[in-house]
C-alpha cells in the first residue's frame, strides 16, 4: 500500500473519519466511548491544527487530531494525540506516517509535550507510540468502565527534543 496523500483533515472528511473512528469503538480496544459526537461537537473538542488524514488509492485509510489537555495557559505546549486506521489497513505503515507527521506540525506549533492515553490492552497502540518517541510515563488503573469493566489506561508522553528545552 503506498499512502499518496496526507493533508488537513477538514468537514468534508467527516464521514471517512466516523466510519474510522466507529471501527474503533466497535474494537473495544481504541477507546472507552460508545458513541460518536455529531462533526460540530468532534470539530470543537479538537484543535484545528495539527489534524490530519492519510488517502490510498482516493480511499481515507487513518486520521489523526490533537485535542488540548488542559484550557489553562500552562498547559499550552501540551496536547493530546489520536490516531485511528481504518481496520483493513492496520500493520501497514499508517499510523507511524501520521503520528510522525503530526508530531512535526506539534513542534513547528510550539508543542513540547504529546500525550496518549492508551488502553493496556491495544498493545499494537502502545507499540506504534514507543516507535514514535513515546514512552510510558504510568498505568491509570480502573480509570473508565467500558461495557461495565473497569479498564486500566496507559499514559504515554514525548517529550519534544526541540521545544521546551
Amino acid at each position: 500500500m503506498v499512502i499518496t496523500d496526507v493533508r488537513s483533515l477538514n468537514s468534508g472528511d467527516w464521514q471517512d473519519v466516523l466510519r474510522i473512528y466507529k471501527q474503533g469503538i466497535q474494537s473495544g480496544m481504541a477507546t472507552l466511548e460508545t458513541e460518536i459526537p455529531d462533526w460540530q461537537v468532534w470539530d470543537s473538542e479538537h484543535l484545528k491544527d495539527p489534524r490530519f488524514v492519510a488517502i490510498t488509492d482516493h480511499r481515507t485509510v487513518g486520521w489523526i487530531a490533537l485535542t488540548p489537555v488542559s484550557g489553562r495557559c500552562v498547559y499550552g505546549g501540551v496536547g493530546e494525540i489520536s490516531v485511528y486506521v481504518d481496520s483493513e489497513d492496520r500493520g501497514r505503515g499508517v499510523g507511524k506516517l501520521l503520528l510522525q507527521k503530526a508530531t512535526r506540525r506539534s513542534e513547528e506549533l510550539g508543542y513540547w509535550t504529546l500525550q496518549a492515553g492508551i488502553l493496556e490492552e491495544n498493545v499494537a497502540s502502545i507499540r506504534l507510540h514507543r516507535s514514535c518517541g513515546f514512552r510510558v510515563v504510568g498505568v491509570r488503573e480502573r480509570l473508565g468502565r467500558l461495557n461495565g469493566q473497569w479498564k486500566n489506561i496507559v499514559l504515554m508522553e514525548r517529550r519534544s527534543p526541540i521545544v521546551g528545552t
